[in-house]
């Protein structure tokens, strides 16, 4: 692959990774919830979903997915509960902070649960590699080619939301967000029961 054409890729994968939406909210959830190794974990496990939806639209799968609207729409309804779940569980959390001693917290194992099933249920995910990531793939592209794509895909993610979850767990920016912990978690919680909405109303593609 180009060097030029690598830019070109990664420039969308950054694009992808950097925008705002459920992927970010449960990263802040998970460091503002636990501090900075679960918020890591979480980022580095949303990268494996990404990885894996990369995979597919290399291997040509994804495409299979989105003509199959069946497969797609439980993908499309799973993900939106999940995301529904995420957001209610952030409101019940209330004031409580981490360093509370009735707060809600979180774990390593949480966040990289969280991390996989949130990428794994954005259905927007799909949509994005399809439609952007395929350009990039061409008849007859070699095995290493195809690898470049993926860990791209995958290391670029990963590496926006390690940095967002080191950024947001610097020693004078948790402890601001821990004090403030009941208008994180209320603004979280209402974030994601609206991105679950959008996802039921549709069309997912806007």
């Amino acid at each position: 692959m180009p060097f030029s054409l690598w830019l070109s890729l990664a420039a969308v994968c950054a694009l992808g990774a950097m925008s705002p939406g459920p992927s970010l909210a449960m990263v802040l959830r998970h460091t503002l919830g636990g501090g900075r190794a679960p918020g890591v974990v979480a980022g580095l496990s949303h990268a494996l979903g990404v990885g894996f939806y990369a995979l597919l639209t290399v291997w040509g799968l994804g495409a299979l997915i989105v003509r199959q609207p069946l497969l797609f729409q439980v993908i499309t309804w799973g993900g939106a509960a999940y995301l529904a779940w995420l957001g209610i569980r952030a409101l019940r959390a209330g004031r409580g902070g981490p360093l509370d001693a009735g707060g809600v917290s979180t774990t390593r194992r949480q966040a990289a649960r969280d991390g996989v099933l949130v990428a794994l249920g954005n259905p927007k995910l799909i949509l994005f590699f399809i439609a952007l990531l395929s350009q990039f793939i061409t008849a007859g592209m070699s095995l290493v080619a195809q690898g470049v794509i993926v860990l791209t895909a995958m290391l670029i993610d990963a590496g926006w939301y390690v940095l967002v979850a080191l950024g947001l767990s610097h020693s004078r920016v948790l402890p601001w967000l821990q004090a403030r912990a009941h208008w994180v978690n209320r603004a979280t919680g209402v974030l994601l029961l609206a991105l679950a909405a959008r996802v039921i109303a549709g069309p997912v593609q806007g």
